[in-house]
């Protein structure tokens, strides 16, 4: 049974693969986050938070699983 406060497996491996609502669940999960990290003098940057969501969505593209340490062997 896995931690309730993760993103579940499942999601991360559609999100991987593409899946736009699966996308959408990863940035909303981190989307308190992303705003904190655009802070500037008390307001969020939105270029800031733009590019953080946008680098998010391309790290998530690039990531390979590696299926073996998963299957425990």
């Amino acid at each position: 049974m896995g931690n309730p406060n993760l993103i579940p497996y499942e999601t991360i491996v559609r999100a991987t693969s593409g899946e736009p609502e699966a996308v959408n669940e990863v940035l909303r999960y981190y989307s308190q986050r992303i705003r904190h990290a655009a802070l500037e003098n008390g307001h969020v940057n939105t270029d800031t938070e733009d590019s953080i969501k946008s680098r998010l969505i391309a790290a998530l593209f690039k990531f390979r699983f590696d299926e073996q340490a998963y299957n425990g062997r």
